[in-house]
């Protein structure tokens, strides 16, 4: 029986390739001259697809898939799939949830860390060689008394929250429905928690449900002392309103993982001494990143096992499997 074709869209660890070498035949994307001859001359025989979120898998793409049987994601956020035309075509989607959490959220409370005390902005000033002219100024901020709002109380914002909490700040959130168990002060509405914290930690998925919804109103209600941390999507935040709110001395400080355009983030941001910016590298360690990949592996062999998928996303609804796919 002929092994099933894999496509690979972008770069991945070798731990994908590796990993499915003696399972499928594996053409990658990205190493082609010329990917639209690629889909046109094989997109009929593909029925797995192993992606990242930077890769848009959309309904003209699936279209040239007809045997596309499963999109395997490396990473939680996966709104670069249209999830509603996978499901019309059949199409399981996984994503890699669990291995990058602690990751990301160490990630979140350096930049917390950061851009209260702006640290970024004192490292420049050493390497810059201004120390022999006298001390660098002051931090406006501290972090202690900080009330820290998660925005996004999933796996990524507990972790994030622990550490908060571990830091002897006050925690609350806004989920769109209480969580049981949750110690922490919940919130209907954004805007809500946003009037009562200084500080807002941003982790809720990507997509056109969340976009903006980090607005101006949002982050206004944050107050001058306040400060933005978004390890989420750039998506989610009006970024025009956060620049002119930063500029104008309306928000304290931020610090970015993640932008609207990437990888092009704004002049006016870079040119922000109080704003803690950074290349979207939240879960990006070699550890982290070959777990993800090893579970983009597990995922594929498992739905070509005939086995239900590891870690499919909610919107996906898995079938029920009847034995070993070819």
């Amino acid at each position: 029986m002929s092994r099933p074709l894999l496509l690979i869209t972008t770069p991945m660890p070798d731990v994908v390739v590796d990993g499915c070498r003696d399972r499928f035949e594996i053409e990658q994307l990205w190493t082609h001259d010329d990917p639209a001859d690629l889909l046109e001359s094989r997109g009929e025989e593909v029925r797995a697809v192993a992606t990242t979120g930077g890769f848009p898998m959309d309904d003209e793409l699936m279209a040239r898939l007809p045997r596309l049987e499963i999109v395997a994601n490396s990473g939680v956020g996966y709104d670069a799939v249209d999830t509603a035309t996978a499901n019309r075509r059949g199409v399981v989607v996984t994503n890699t949830p669990g291995v990058l959490d602690e990751e990301v959220a160490d990630t979140a409370l350096a930049l917390l860390i950061m851009a209260v005390r702006q640290l970024s902005r004192a490292e420049r000033y050493l390497r810059d060689g201004q120390w022999p002219e006298g001390p660098f100024p002051l931090s406006p901020s501290s972090l202690a008394g900080r009330t820290v709002g998660v925005l996004g109380l999933g796996r990524i914002g507990e972790a994030i929250a622990r550490r908060v909490e571990a830091c002897g700040l006050e925690v609350a959130y806004h989920n769109r429905r209480r969580k049981d168990g949750v110690p922490y002060r919940y919130y209907d509405s954004p805007l809500a928690m946003a009037r009562e914290v200084d500080t807002l930690v941003v982790t809720v998925p990507g997509g056109a449900e969340t976009r903006h919804v980090v607005d101006r109103d949002v982050l206004e209600a944050l107050g001058p002392d306040g400060v933005l941390i978004n390890v989420a999507r750039g998506s989610v935040v009006d970024e025009h309103a956060l620049i002119d709110l930063l500029g104008s001395g309306r928000l304290l400080g931020a610090g970015l993982d993640v932008f609207e355009d990437e990888p092009h983030v704004p002049e006016a941001l870079r040119r922000m001494e109080h704003v803690v910016l950074l290349p979207h590298v939240g879960s990006a360690s070699r550890p982290t990143r070959a777990a993800m990949a090893q579970l983009v592996v597990d995922n594929l062999h498992a739905w070509f096992d005939g086995r239900p998928p590891l870690t499919p996303v909610p919107e996906t609804p898995v079938p029920a499997r009847d034995g070993r796919r070819g």
